[in-house]
């Protein structure tokens, strides 16, 4: 017998046990989504019981616009270390509809497969102290407050005093503080943190009409930048009320084509290629992806975490720092913009209000992406 010929019944056999064994552990994990879709639930049989103490609030028990409801439920009770507010007004972001569409589909793997884990909606609140715990030393009842907290979309919620919640300024309504959490600290962090903004810096925003553009175009200019802003033409002027050194109409003129360089580009839009972007970078300039594509665009994975992987990896063989940045809610950045609202440097920008009851059509809105600045749910 040929030596050469004697391991092959071997290598055959080694092939039809890991193509065997491949065969089972597909047919597992197939088996485990299965079961892992079919059981996810959440807690919505609470709410068949009639409050005790009832407050409104509006509750999804199902991914989708339509199965937003407005209902009584029971209202919260202070722990020791949190402050009980009334809620008087909200303000609506992309991730709230996220959230409720449940894209893309891989933040279900966290969030619930079939159904959401958690029912409440909202985050960006402001509203007035009603009672605090007992170790609560930083806030008394009847104090007016701003700040992010899971289930703002209700007419009270209990948030820690450590945490992200930090006194209104007094020249500032409920409506223009609620707008702030989540865009604005966005908009901070992005501006002062990942792009390391200096007096004098060329910055470019694109998306500058938006939520987070609005406040990040303010931003930039309180820090001494020559801040371009990039908007379709109806919002032109109201970026340049804002205090942006330039504006560019992107229904006429493509900023990746300009001969202008820039050190820092904030993109909310996502709308342009990596390298189209790089063209108009300084040689050691930022990109800060902060956003972009619509509820139905990336499905899936979502345009955002496509375009920050490629961001990522591209960083690593460019002298350009690329990346992507999600924003930490925390108290001590809510006061530093609230200090910049006491000074007038920063002024919120509201497009539309809507009554808690009408927050399906406040959502609906968003989605179409033409938003001018905030979308705001009063609470009343």
């Amino acid at each position: 017998m040929n030596d050469e010929t004697q391991p092959k019944p071997r290598r055959k056999r080694w092939k039809r046990i890991l193509k065997w064994t491949g065969g089972v552990i597909l047919v597992a994990l197939i088996a485990w989504v299965f079961i892992a879709y079919w059981t996810s639930t959440n807690d919505c049989e609470r709410y068949a019981a009639v409050p005790a103490n009832p407050m409104k609030a509006v509750v999804y028990c199902d991914y989708g616009v339509p199965n937003l409801k407005l209902q009584e439920i029971e209202k919260p009770t202070p722990a020791d270390d949190q402050l009980l507010v009334r809620v008087r007004a909200a303000s609506v972001n992309p991730l709230d509809w996220h959230f409720i569409e449940g894209t893309p589909y891989i933040m279900r793997a966290g969030v619930g497969l079939r159904k959401p884990k958690d029912t409440r909606l909202g985050v960006d609140f402001a509203g007035t102290v009603e009672a605090v715990g007992k170790n609560v030393t930083k806030f008394k009842p009847g104090d007016e407050v701003f700040g992010g907290r899971t289930g703002a979309f209700a007419e009270y919620v209990c948030v820690r005093e450590s945490r992200a919640v930090a006194l209104k300024p007094a020249n500032v309504t409920f409506e223009q503080a609620a707008s702030v959490p989540i865009a604005g600290i966005t908009a901070l962090q992005g501006v002062r943190d990942k792009g390391k903004v200096q007096p004098g810096q060329k910055v470019l925003i694109n998306g500058a009409s938006g939520g987070v553009g609005t406040f990040a175009v303010q931003i930039a200019k309180s820090m001494g930048a020559d801040v371009t802003g990039v908007c379709s033409t109806r919002n032109l002027d109201m970026v340049r009320s804002l205090g942006a050194d330039h504006v560019i109409d992107y229904t006429k003129e493509d900023f990746t084509k300009g001969d202008q360089r820039y050190d820092v580009i904030l993109d909310n839009v996502a709308n342009h290629s990596l390298s189209e972007c790089r063209r108009v970078l300084n040689p050691d300039g930022k990109y800060v992806l902060i956003g972009g594509g619509g509820v139905n665009e990336g499905r899936w994975l979502g345009p955002g975490l496509t375009h920050a992987l490629k961001a990522m990896f591209l960083s690593k063989f460019v002298s350009q720092k690329m990346g992507m940045m999600l924003a930490e809610l925390n108290h001590d950045d809510l006061a530093f913009i609230a200090d910049l609202m006491q000074s007038g440097k920063v002024t919120p920008v509201i497009d539309k209000r809507y009554k808690l009851s009408e927050l399906p059509q406040a959502i609906e809105y968003l989605e179409q992406g033409h938003a001018r600045g905030k979308v705001v749910v009063n609470v009343e």
